[in-house]
């Protein structure tokens, strides 16, 4: 009985230790905001984080709408964050300049953005390595498949869930966990 008390204090001891390990790397990525300035996602401990490759030119592109009602809704206990992608049929062209000015004219969007990033492939960003596979992010792997994927981010800097391009913003299954 003591050997398996022994063996379940050590391997909680394990995982705790584990989960520090992915979360405090999450932390660590560097992610280079529309303006220029660094997005320092340390600012965002204690709080989730929806991370969420978007596109201008997209039929998903409306959820912007969604996802600036989520941001404003919760702002209190989570950040929106969007990263712009051209990789999905060429549906993110403009600069920078071009997307901040399209995003605040239609939909009014204030939660940070990025400069555009490469969600997949050989050019992909350190920030989707962490959100895509297991041995980084400590949970699952996944594949971005279009725009307006969403990843959320527990308070600590875990991995919680994927949710693909049809989930809204609002949707019950995103808010549940918030």
């Amino acid at each position: 009985m003591m050997k398996k008390t022994l063996l379940l204090f050590f391997l909680c001891i394990c995982f705790s230790s584990f989960s520090q390990v992915t979360s405090s790397a999450l932390y660590d990525i560097e992610i280079e905001g529309i303006d220029g300035e660094i997005i320092d996602l340390n600012a965002y401990k204690g709080k989730k984080i929806l991370f969420v490759n978007v596109a201008s030119e997209c039929g998903f592109t409306n959820q912007y709408e969604g996802l600036q009602e989520l941001y404003t809704t919760y702002k209190e206990n989570l950040v929106v964050i969007g990263l712009p992608c051209n990789q999905f049929r060429g549906q993110e062209p403009g600069t920078a300049a071009e997307i901040q000015t399209f995003c605040r004219l239609n939909y009014g969007v204030d939660f940070p953005m990025s400069v555009k990033i490469s969600v997949k492939g050989d050019a992909q960003h350190p920030l989707y390595q962490w959100l895509t596979k297991k041995e980084k992010n400590g949970k699952k792997n996944s594949s971005v498949k279009w725009n307006f994927q969403k990843y959320l981010i527990d308070e600590d800097g875990a991995l919680m869930d994927v949710f693909y391009s049809m989930t809204k913003p609002m949707s019950k299954k995103i808010t549940k966990l918030l």
